[in-house]
């Protein structure tokens, strides 16, 4: 049994099976070490279950590594991303062995990875926002990773360029659709929206609203909960929106099915009146 101040989520632990680092803390069958895989595939689900049809707790980027500890005869790997130290079931065949080093990421929303110097040639890949690259080559218009993929150059920059304001990046989104676990423009939720905003401008979040909430900013007291500034954060149970200016708030939801931008009062009494009010508001730094 884990000790209960170990979050699931983060804890590679089972019954079976767990982590040998956590030997002493936890009971398992066994103990085993891992082995660090590479992130092959644009984007990667991260499932709760061995299976295709378990929830989606979040998604993996071409280029994270993933420490894998159990891999099964059906095709999966359970492992611990490094990236956030999330904890689930991949398809092994995303997984490769480490074979780059990631020199840029990709700053566009997404963008396609063609198999030669032509926009004119079928992508082979379609790269989200954030997705780290080895590039080995600048040549014009095109920068030229190591799997010989030919990027639009003005797509990538260098891992230590960051945006200067996350909102303005979480704002890039309006209008992705919905989608539970989902951290890139095809489908995002309210926190992976948080994450990986957050990520552009160099600022490391964890994955999970309620971990949002427990770790990013200083709580403001009730007090001060009409004078917001853009940046602020603002938590429900099981939610969390951006605050995009005095009276509006942008924030991934369900109500909407997409990343949206809502006035902020109309967004706290429709969440209100579902049974949910506010539970904190942070300001960043």
């Amino acid at each position: 049994m884990a000790d209960p101040k170990l979050d699931p989520r983060l804890t590679p632990v089972r019954p079976d099976l767990a982590a040998n680092h956590l030997e002493g803390k936890v009971t398992a069958a066994r103990f085993v070490e891992g082995i660090e895989f590479e992130i092959f595939d644009p984007v990667v689900p991260v499932r709760r279950e061995p299976s295709h049809d378990a929830a989606l707790d979040t998604e993996a980027l071409k280029g994270e590594r993933v420490v894998i500890y159990d891999r099964d005869a059906e095709g999966w790997a359970w492992g611990q991303l490094k990236t956030d130290g999330y904890v689930g079931w991949l398809p092994d065949i995303a997984l490769v062995q480490p074979r780059t080093t990631p020199t840029h990421k990709v700053t566009a929303l997404r963008t396609f990875a063609f198999p030669g110097p032509s926009i004119k040639l079928p992508p082979v890949e379609v790269l989200p926002l954030g997705v780290q690259i080895e590039i080995v080559k600048i040549d014009g218009t095109f920068a030229i990773t190591s799997q010989r993929h030919y990027l639009p150059a003005q797509h990538v920059a260098l891992l230590a360029a960051v945006e200067t304001d996350f909102v303005a990046v979480a704002q890039r989104f309006v209008g992705t659709p919905y989608l539970w676990g989902g951290r890139t423009s095809l489908g995002i939720d309210c926190s992976g929206l948080v994450q990986t905003s957050l990520a552009a401008t160099g600022i490391a979040a964890p994955r999970d609203s309620d971990m949002q909430e427990a770790a990013l900013g200083m709580a403001l007291p009730p007090s001060q909960w009409h004078d917001l500034k853009r940046g602020d954060l603002m938590f429900w149970k099981g939610h969390v929106a951006i605050v995009r200016d005095e009276s509006t708030i942008v924030h991934a939801n369900a109500h909407h099915m997409a990343t949206a931008i809502e006035p902020t009062q109309a967004a706290i009494t429709r969440i209100k009146a579902a049974g949910n009010d506010v539970t904190s508001i942070k300001r960043l730094g």
